[in-house]
């Protein structure tokens, strides 16, 4: 009989969203020591990887006379444009250099679709294609994950989401995730949201 527990899930430490990235996070790179910190006291650590491909549909640079920060329809879906990232095999879509990589047990890959993007670590933004996380955290019985990562307005918000939705206990280190803010303020907001639909807010001290 498989014994329930907890899963911390490292979402996009990647080099693009870092300092100096591509489509970096102010501070981004302050959470590291947080994560690093906190892995050890977990059995199951599981790390998200945006993972594009060069034409990926989310790219300004796929959209000729688009720019940045504007949104367009794609696949039927609202998409905010971004500057190309986490592009495959490019050293910006590895992860961090300071991240303790061998603490992790599993890496999911997300966002390989062109068509789509996939800010979750569990579907893409359609919502209809898995990723795999879900089945991999209840082989092990998870039922009570914890979140940090980058951003936390993105893909930190709509992991955290969609594993309240899948009915997982969703717990958001907060010092250890950080926003992009494409406009001022979308940090507090995601995480109020994720606080609305029922998840909780941690400081890495408690471990």
């Amino acid at each position: 009989m498989l014994i329930a527990m907890d899963a911390l899930l490292v979402v996009d430490v990647q080099n693009d969203f870092l300092p100096g990235g591509a489509l970096a996070v102010p501070r981004g790179d302050q959470i590291i020591p947080v994560i690093n910190r906190i892995m050890p006291h977990f059995s199951l650590v599981i790390a998200t990887q945006d993972w594009h491909p060069a034409d990926h549909g989310s790219f300004a640079s796929n959209h000729p006379g688009r720019s940045p920060g504007e949104i367009i329809q794609l696949e039927g879906l609202q998409q905010i444009l971004w500057p190309d990232h986490c592009v495959q095999n490019t050293p910006g879509a590895s992860f961090a250099s300071g991240l303790d990589v061998a603490g992790f047990h599993g890496v999911v890959r997300k966002g390989s679709n062109p068509s789509i993007d996939s800010y979750s670590g569990f579907f893409d933004n359609g919502g209809a294609n898995p990723t795999g996380l879900e089945r991999l955290l209840r082989d092990r019985a998870v039922t009570r994950v914890i979140v940090c990562g980058l951003a936390q307005d993105y893909c930190v918000k709509f992991t955290a989401l969609d594993a309240l939705r899948l009915g997982f206990e969703t717990v958001v280190v907060e010092d250890g995730t950080l926003p992009v803010e494409v406009s001022p303020g979308d940090g507090d907001r995601a995480l109020q949201e994720i606080l609305d639909a029922g998840g909780s807010l941690v400081e890495h001290g408690v471990w």
